[in-house]
């Protein structure tokens, strides 16, 4: 079987140095031939992540300053793509080795939904691993997985859903539910990504904060709302 043509969708703001560990990790990709592009998404970033995204031959869109959230960065990269299936990943965010074949996998058997990886992080401790532990179960049983576990899709099927709409917070959220739980898909490779906003903001407070924003989201308070919260 051909392999299918991949556009990656990467929205950054100031993603230095995580960026440069994301990309590595995809070039086995583009040596398999499952990759299509990389598309860098950057939202006016004042280090050099979009010179850096560049260097590494990835097609670079930078956003206006007054167009940044990622929402709008998602939509954007997925409307400058080209391939027939889209990866949706954080600049922060490395796919472990074998994500090659796992997401070939998904692509030839299960064609008609959506798929997320297995969030990890690159902090060690109990703080990290119970983060991590609940996240892959709410995102396993209610169909709730956030960016950072990555979203692989097909472009028909992002299409028929409408695309990520362009809110200033919970884009990833509100994506997934209009997608439904039945079309999505826990794949077996695990996405490590970065938990410095957890060492900052404390691995209990932030994610209780988190399930407080998610919880408002879906009893219907508006993002614009929660992102002054989220500050």
């Amino acid at each position: 079987m051909s392999r299918p043509a991949l556009s990656i969708i990467i929205p950054t703001y100031n993603a230095l140095p995580e960026l440069a560990n994301c990309l590595a990790a995809l070039v086995s990709g583009l040596s398999a031939g499952l990759v299509r592009e990389a598309i860098v998404v950057d939202g006016s970033s004042t280090d050099d992540s979009a010179h850096l995204a560049a260097d590494m031959g990835c097609t670079t869109i930078i956003m206006a300053p007054n167009a940044r959230g990622r929402g709008a960065q998602l939509s954007a990269g997925a409307q400058a793509s080209k391939g027939s299936w889209l990866l949706f990943l954080h600049a922060d965010t490395v796919l472990h080795e074998n994500w090659v074949s796992v997401v070939h996998s998904h692509i030839a058997k299960a064609p008609a939904k959506a798929a997320f990886f297995k969030l990890a992080f690159q902090q060690s401790g109990r703080g990290p691993r119970r983060v991590a532990a609940l996240a892959n179960w709410r995102a396993r049983t209610f169909g709730l997985p956030y960016g950072d576990q990555g979203l692989l899709i097909s472009r028909e099927l992002y299409d028929q859903v409408g695309g990520f709409a362009q809110l200033a917070l919970m884009e990833d959220v509100d994506f997934v539910v209009r997608l439904g739980r039945r079309r999505l898909i826990g794949l077996e490779c695990v996405a490590c990504t970065s938990g410095a906003k957890y060492e900052h903001g404390g691995w209990w407070a932030l994610p209780l904060r988190n399930l407080m924003l998610l919880g408002a989201f879906l009893m219907g308070v508006k993002p614009a709302i929660l992102a002054k919260w989220y500050r």
